[in-house]
Formats: structure tokens, C-alpha cells, sequence
């Protein structure tokens, strides 16, 4: 199976070990990091969604037109435009990019950040909304004549886009949530399924979960599975735990992003914490502490250790059927060209050797829902 690295493209040097030293959307920096994570191996990076960050399709146009090959992943709230409207931006973008687009749509987990851009529906409704959403938008990318839907969150008649994804090419789409809800939607719509980093038999469970609703859905292909981590790496395993323990120091001594933090809602964050409570480490090296002092934010949990030790951490992942590791650190730019430099190259290694020892062994390989297609196909 093929395996792929997701970095995450950030518009300024903040993190929450330390303030930003520029404005929110700082131009040379984001170049610069998303240079790195081309430079050194990544597939692909995430521009993230926040109620007040900078705008992540137009910085996603602009990283575009600084780099050649890597892929770019749109994070999309779908209570934030119409569907059609999004569905027109996102064609724009992957002409813009020739064809390197993939969409990520956030459901919305937490009702406080929901509410600042004025959604107040439930957490269900909100999977039901993403699901039609997303029908819609799909719809746009490929109906070359009017079409009109009436459901139950939108309604309009005689709609035709003049602007679709780029030749050969159909942006690819995600999703995530563990709840029941979430499976459900994500089984029948995603390419790609977006799990936060948990211990390997929960993650287990989470996959299995999706591929039982896949199979209602009567997908033949299941949803490609994405697991996110916050690696720390060191030369020596001594050194590694110092920096992790240093990290967390320094994340509980930002005073901005302590001021910051609201109680977490969603089911994810509420679940890294708990797990937190319960104890420090897990299987290899899945530390919690991170995901403790953020109270659960962002796919916190880390995997501490040397490159070896996080490459065959990963690697369980991927003997699980994680096909996509999310990555991220807390020097943004630094800890990108060393997880490059230093981890990459392993797992891609490890990959290899078992997709060759499978095909020796005359298994059949999975197809790949990545693979190059038009939206037209």
C-alpha cells in the first residue's frame, strides 16, 4: 500500500510553545515552510480553519504559486459558504495549482468555535448538513449541465459552475470525527478518513468501526485511513524525552495560549484528555502529557523518541492500515526538515519492503482512491 506525509502548512512561526514573532499571516514564512516540507519528502501539507485566521483558500492559492509538486490539503467548514460558492472556489484553486488540490471538511466539534461564525445546529445536524454538502459540491465538479437540489439544509434550482478541476483531475476529499455520525458520513463520502493518534487498539477499533460503515455504504473502496501524531525526535531516546518534557514546560508557560484555551467539546479532544488522565505512555512511544496540557486541542498526542523509534512507532500504524500520517511539531519550520531528513526516509524503506514481500507473496495489492482521475470518470 502506498504511504504518505501530511505536513501542516502554518501562516506565521507560532505554536503553542511560544507566540508568533509576525503577523498572523507572515508571506516569507510561509513560503518558507512549505518549501521545507517539499523539499524533504512530505506529500502534502493542511491548511487549517479558524474562526479568525487568516483566510486558508487564499494562502492556499498563494503557497501554490511557490511551489511545483506538493499537494495541498483545504481545510473547509461548510457552515462558512454556500455550497456551490465553495464548489467554484475550490475548481479555481486546483486549476490554480495544476490539479494538486484535495478538500478536508470540518464538521465542527466544538459548539463555542461553531458559534463565532454563526452555527448553532447540533452536532448531528452538522454531519448531515457535511454530508449533503458534500453531495453538492461533487455535483458541481461534474454536472456540465443545470441542476437543482432540494434538501433539507439547502435549496436552489437551475445551478451550472463555468469553472471545474483541473484536467484529469478530481480533487480528493476528507473528512473525520469518532462518533457514529461521522463514521457514517465519512464511510459513503471520503477518499481519505481522519483519526487523531491514539493507542494502537483503540485506533483498531476506530478503523474497523469505518470499514463496517463502509461496507453499508456498500463502498467497494474503502476510505484511505489518516492518523495524527506531534512526533518528537532527538538523536539519543535521552534526549528525545528531555525535549518532550521540555515542550510541555514550555506549552503550560505560554501565557497566550493558556489564556486561550477553552474547556474541550468534541468527542476527539474529549477522548485525548481522558486518555491522558489515564496514564503517559502507550505501545511504542505514544506519549499524552501534550494532549493534557492543551487539554486535548489538535491531534496533541506525540510519539517521543529517535527517528528509529518513531519510524517503527508509525510503522504499527501502518500494519494496521494507516496509509497517511499526519505530522507536525512544535519548531514549525525546524522540526519539518528534520522529521524529513530523519523519519521519512525510514518508513518509506519499511513500506517498500513489505509492499515487495506482499507481491512475492502473490498477495493482491489495494487499489489506491489517490490515484490521478477525473471528476468526470
Amino acid at each position: 500500500m502506498p504511504v504518505e506525509f501530511l505536513g501542516y502548512a502554518a501562516t506565521n512561526d507560532g505554536s503553542e510553545t511560544h507566540p508568533r514573532t509576525g503577523p498572523s499571516f507572515d508571506p516569507d514564512y510561509t513560503i518558507r515552510l512549505a518549501r521545507a516540507h517539499e523539499d524533504w519528502g512530505w506529500d502534502r501539507v493542511l491548511f487549517a480553519y479558524g474562526s479568525g485566521s487568516p483566510d486558508p483558500a487564499a494562502a492556499t492559492a498563494y503557497v501554490a504559486s511557490h511551489t511545483q509538486k506538493l499537494q495541498l490539503l483545504l481545510a473547509h467548514r461548510p457552515n462558512v459558504s454556500y455550497p456551490t460558492y465553495a464548489a467554484k472556489t475550490f475548481a479555481t484553486l486546483d486549476r490554480i495549482s495544476g490539479g494538486r488540490l484535495m478538500v478536508h471538511f470540518i464538521t465542527g466539534g466544538d459548539d463555542t468555535e461553531q458559534a463565532r461564525e454563526g452555527d448553532f445546529l447540533s452536532m448531528a445536524e452538522r454531519y448531515a448538513r457535511t454530508g449533503e454538502y458534500i453531495d453538492i459540491v461533487k455535483r458541481a465538479w461534474t454536472e456540465r449541465e443545470p441542476f437543482s437540489h432540494h434538501g433539507w439544509y439547502f435549496d436552489f434550482d437551475s445551478f451550472v459552475s463555468d469553472v471545474f478541476p483541473a484536467a484529469d483531475h478530481c480533487p480528493l476529499v476528507s473528512l473525520g470525527g469518532c462518533v457514529p455520525e461521522a463514521y457514517t458520513v465519512g464511510a459513503a463520502q471520503a477518499d481519505v478518513y481522519c483519526l487523531w493518534g491514539e493507542p494502537l487498539e483503540r485506533t483498531f477499533e476506530q478503523i474497523e468501526a469505518i470499514r463496517a460503515a463502509s461496507d453499508e455504504a456498500r463502498r467497494e473502496i474503502p476510505p484511505r485511513i489518516q492518523v495524527s501524531f506531534r512526533p518528537i525526535i532527538a538523536p539519543t531516546e535521552e534526549a528525545a524525552w528531555d525535549k518532550a518534557y521540555r515542550i510541555v514546560s514550555d506549552i503550560k508557560g505560554n501565557r497566550r495560549r493558556r489564556l486561550s484555551l477553552v474547556p474541550a467539546q468534541s468527542t476527539g479532544s474529549r477522548r485525548l484528555s481522558a486518555l491522558a488522565g489515564h496514564s503517559e505512555r502507550f505501545d511504542r512511544a505514544l506519549w499524552t502529557p501534550a494532549a493534557l496540557a492543551t487539554e486535548g486541542a489538535d491531534a496533541s498526542n506525540a510519539l517521543v523518541g529517535t527517528p528509529e523509534t518513531v519510524a517503527q512507532a508509525l510503522l504499527d500504524y501502518y500494519d494496521l492500515g494507516a496509509e497517511i500520517f499526519s505530522a507536525r511539531g512544535y519548531d514549525l519550520l525546524e522540526d519539518a526538515i528534520d522529521f524529513g531528513r530523519h523519519v521519512i526516509p525510514i518508513v518509506r524503506e519499511e513500506v517498500a519492503k513489505r509492499d515487495a514481500a506482499r507481491a512475492a507473496g502473490g498477495t493482491r495489492g489495494v487499489a489506491d482512491p489517490g490515484d490521478r482521475r477525473s471528476c468526470a470518470a
